[in-house]
C-alpha cells in the first residue's frame, strides 16, 4: 500500500479563495500567509453577512410552519368533504 499523506491547511484552496484569487492575487496571497486586511467595510461586510444569514435561517423557519399549516388545513379540508359526503347519503 502506498504511503498516505494528510492535506494541511495550505494545500486546500475553497471556492471562495479562487475568486479572491481572481480579484487580487497579492491580496490573497498576503491573507493565506497572514496578513489580515484591515478595513471599516470588511467589517460591515460581515455583518451584513452576519444578518442575510439570520434572515435566511428565518425564512426557513417560516416555510416550514407554512408547510405544517399547509398540510392541517388539507386535512380538515379532507375532513369536510369527508362529512359533506357522508350528510349526503344518510
Amino acid at each position: 500500500m502506498g504511503k498516505q499523506t494528510s492535506l494541511k491547511r495550505n494545500d486546500v484552496i475553497s471556492a471562495s479563495e479562487i475568486g479572491q484569487y481572481m480579484y487580487c492575487s497579492i491580496a490573497w496571497h498576503l491573507q493565506r500567509h497572514g496578513h489580515e486586511p484591515i478595513s471599516p467595510m470588511l467589517e460591515v461586510g460581515k455583518k451584513a453577512h452576519i444578518d442575510l444569514g439570520q434572515t435566511i435561517d428565518n425564512i426557513q423557519d417560516e416555510l416550514g410552519s407554512s408547510r405544517r399549516f399547509a398540510i392541517i388545513g388539507y386535512l380538515f379540508l379532507i375532513l369536510a368533504i369527508i362529512i359533506i359526503i357522508y350528510g349526503v347519503i344518510i
